[in-house]
Formats: C-alpha cells, sequence, structure tokens
C-alpha cells in the first residue's frame, strides 16, 4: 500500500509500528501501531465501499470511528474491543443475535446501498470467471463442486422473492466486536446494503457451534428463519 503523506503522518510515520497480522481484521486490512495510537487502513475500492457505509451507518449503530479519508483511503480508530471470533464469551450468540435484529430493522427506504440477488449474482457471476473462487475453501457440504456448478446451481434454484431488509453483507463473529457488558461494533461493513434477511443469517449460522447458533436464533427471532433460504445463501456465500 501506498498513502499519501499526510495519512502516514498522521498514524505516525516511520516511528510506528506496521502490521499485516490479520488475526480480527479483514485480508485488506493494515494495524498500524503509533505515537498517536492505534489505528487500522484500508485502501482501494473496498475502502470506499465501506467509507460510504460507515457515514450511512453511523445513524443507526456503532461503527469503528473515522479518524480519515483520503482519495481510496480510509483510516480507522481502534476500537478497544475485540472480536467475538478471537474471544467468544459464553453469550456470544446472544449478542450476535441482538445486533442483527438492530440492523435488519433499519427501514428498508433509508438504506441508499442496493445488494439485492441481482447485484450479488452479478458479482459472483465475475468472481467466477475472473478465476477468483478457490473451491478448496468450500464449506462441507459444497466440497467437490467447482465455481461452475455452484454458480449454476444458485441460477436454478433462486427464490422466487426476497425477504428484504438491511443486512450487513458479512455477519461472521470476526465481523462484531463486543464489550464485557455485551454492546456490539459493527465492522468491515463494504457489503452492507438491502437484501434478503438471510444473507446474514446464513453465514452466521453456519460460523457458530450448536448452542451458540440457538443463542442468536432466540435472541433474533427464530420464527422469521425459513431453512431453504439459509441453504441457498450459504451456497451463494461460495462465490462472495
Amino acid at each position: 500500500m501506498r498513502f499519501p503523506e499526510n495519512v502516514f503522518d498522521l498514524v505516525g510515520g516511520e516511528d510506528a509500528i506496521w502490521s499485516d497480522d490479520h488475526a480480527d481484521l479483514s485480508a485488506e486490512t493494515l494495524r498500524v501501531t503509533g505515537p498517536h495510537g492505534e489505528f487500522f487502513i484500508k485502501q482501494g475500492p473496498v475502502a470506499v465501499a465501506e467509507h460510504e457505509r460507515l457515514r450511512w451507518l453511523k445513524r443507526w449503530a456503532s461503527v469503528p470511528d473515522v479518524v480519515a479519508f483520503e482519495g481510496d483511503v480510509l483510516v480507522l480508530a481502534e476500537a478497544g474491543w475485540r472480536s467475538l471470533d478471537h474471544r467468544p464469551p459464553p453469550d456470544a450468540g446472544t449478542i450476535m443475535g441482538r445486533a442483527l435484529r438492530e440492523l435488519h430493522e433499519i427501514p428498508v427506504a433509508e438504506c441508499p446501498f442496493d445488494e439485492r440477488l441481482d447485484v450479488k449474482l452479478s458479482r459472483a457471476a465475475g468472481h467466477v470467471r475472473a478465476g477468483l473462487v478457490d473451491p478448496a475453501r468450500f464449506h462441507g457440504d459444497h466440497a467437490g463442486l467447482t465455481p461452475e456448478q455452484v454458480y449454476d446451481r444458485l441460477l436454478a434454484e433462486r427464490p422466487a422473492g426476497e425477504d428484504l431488509v438491511v443486512t450487513h453483507g458479512d455477519f461472521t463473529p470476526a465481523n462484531v466486536l463486543a464489550s464485557g457488558s455485551g454492546e456490539a461494533i459493527l465492522v468491515d461493513v463494504g457489503e452492507l446494503g438491502v437484501a434478503d434477511r438471510h444473507v446474514d443469517l446464513a453465514v452466521a449460522l453456519r460460523e457458530l457451534d450448536g448452542r451458540a447458533a440457538a443463542d442468536l436464533l432466540a435472541a433474533y427471532g427464530p420464527a422469521e428463519v425459513d431453512e431453504a433460504r439459509l441453504s441457498y445463501y450459504r451456497l451463494l456465500a461460495e462465490l462472495l
């Protein structure tokens, strides 16, 4: 990554420690520790998309503070909380379920970001064409399929409609920071937008064990979960 000089100086410049240790972080993120504090830096289209969404989402939910944004470089403040993936508390599922319920209750009409199925399928097709999908990383029930086979299944099994809410887009334990009292901060929101609620539920339930998954559903509201849509959106997640 190359940064504007003022951004470089802001986070500590040559006196700072720059790390690509991604334990709590997405792959495009650098951790910077310097005399002025600790920061996370992203650059490129992912950073631009996330900045737009952070500016909008902070009205509705707790998100990291934006320290600076210049060109395509985004600097975020360290929140001081750990992700549920790194150190899951006993009530991780409950924290995630409550945070997801609050996110999904944001009025859809207020959200300017479109992540409906047409958008996601187009993105998935682009990933397949560009060779960006590694089938070795597919989860157990999809192991042995090729990316092309997954995409063909997505077209053939497409749901008739969408249960639209404001979604996170990658709602995993790693993307939820929690305080000791159970407050949550949402991170990595670059794919936030209007989509089917099962986009988030499918990924979250895939990542949690039985007890935590049950706790999430109890906090979120299990009556609104459709098993067929969960299966479909888990399949879609393999290509995104």
